[in-house]
């Protein structure tokens, strides 16, 4: 089979299409033909070196994808080759033909899901879930204010939660992200390239104020953030690149929280309760992820610079089987 293959931590350019060896699932394991792998920003942290967990030297990226059971494991009942499936986690990485992966790691995709809509489920969906309805615990009729709403994390954010029954404000910072976001259901939509779309926020809430934010770059945000919540209100931080400086008195004046979220972090019954959830959502319709840009296996670096660029819509994906028409 062919896969992408790190063999030293760098730029976009370390990422090599090569020949790989066949794999075979154990006991409790699932092996799928990969028809689509999702690109995540951690995934180019990792690859630079630049992340907290670091994979041993030689390794293939991914951790999302969608396809079909090649075959599975002697222990395995909940799946038979053939079925439709996504995956939020791999064992010997997704960016690749195939994918190796526990069997908890696996997830049944309805079939009229797309496998890029399906590879954009496991980070994406599975971090929007976790931060704003298990971190933040967003409540039904509380109004939520998701920045960088028109990314693969912000448009599941809105999408979860309009279906939850909040109030959704996001912001995006081109025409392109402001009428994605609008499609998927927020109620407002602000252009963060303008200097006062904070003031903005706040008077769209009649001066009451935001009661959960889901902030994707707090670095930049967090102090602002802080200036519109409401009484009791929460941030949860999902994604931050470097440190910022805020006023302590905001919170207090507020009793408001800040809480930080990773997805490694979640404890596996209530990992296995979000997807639980996820597949419900493809399932009734609530949940249909907006797919940005696909890219050949082999284009993987040109995926990495892309996931990185402001602005970017929707989700980005590999789609392995156009290496092979190579």
């Amino acid at each position: 089979m062919k896969a992408i293959r790190v063999k030293e931590f760098g730029g976009p350019e370390v990422l090599r299409l090569e020949e790989g060896q066949t794999l075979r699932p154990g006991p409790d394991q699932v092996l799928v033909r990969m028809h689509a792998a999702g690109v995540n920003p951690v995934e180019t942290y990792i690859r630079a070196g630049k992340y907290a967990r670091l994979p041993a030297l030689p390794y293939t990226p991914g951790n999302d994808g969608a396809g079909v059971v090649e075959q599975v494991g002697s222990d395995v009942t909940e799946f038979k080759a053939s079925d439709h499936v996504y995956t939020s986690g791999s064992i010997s990485g997704t960016y690749a033909e195939f994918a190796l992966c526990k069997k908890e790691q696996v997830h049944p995709l309805p079939v009229n899901i797309s496998f890029a809509q399906g590879a954009a489920m496991g980070t994406p969906y599975a971090t929007a879930y976790r931060g704003l309805l298990q971190r933040a615990d967003a409540k039904p009729g509380e109004t939520v204010l998701v920045h960088g709403a028109s990314g693969g994390v912000g448009t599941a954010a809105v999408q979860l939660a309009r279906a939850r029954g909040l109030r959704v404000f996001g912001t995006a910072g081109s025409d392109d992200g402001i009428n994605l976001t609008r499609q998927q259901g927020a109620h407002e939509v602000f252009d963060h390239r303008a200097p006062d779309h904070f003031e903005q926020i706040m008077k769209a809430t009649g001066g009451h104020g935001v009661d959960v934010i889901v902030e994707m770059l707090a670095n930049v945000n967090l102090g602002k953030d802080l200036t519109i919540l409401a009484k009791g209100g929460r941030v949860v931080i999902i994604g931050s690149r470097g440190p910022v400086e805020i006023d302590p008195r905001n919170t207090m004046q507020r009793d408001a929280d800040v809480r930080g979220m990773t997805l490694p972090n979640t404890p596996p019954a209530e990992l296995a309760s979000i997807h639980a959830a996820l597949v419900a959502g493809l399932e009734n319709g609530t949940l249909r992820p907006a797919i940005g840009k696909e890219f050949p296996l082999a284009d993987a670096a040109q995926a990495h610079r892309a996931v990185m660029e402001s602005g970017a819509l929707g989700k980005i994906v590999l789609v392995p089987w156009e290496a092979r028409k190579k």
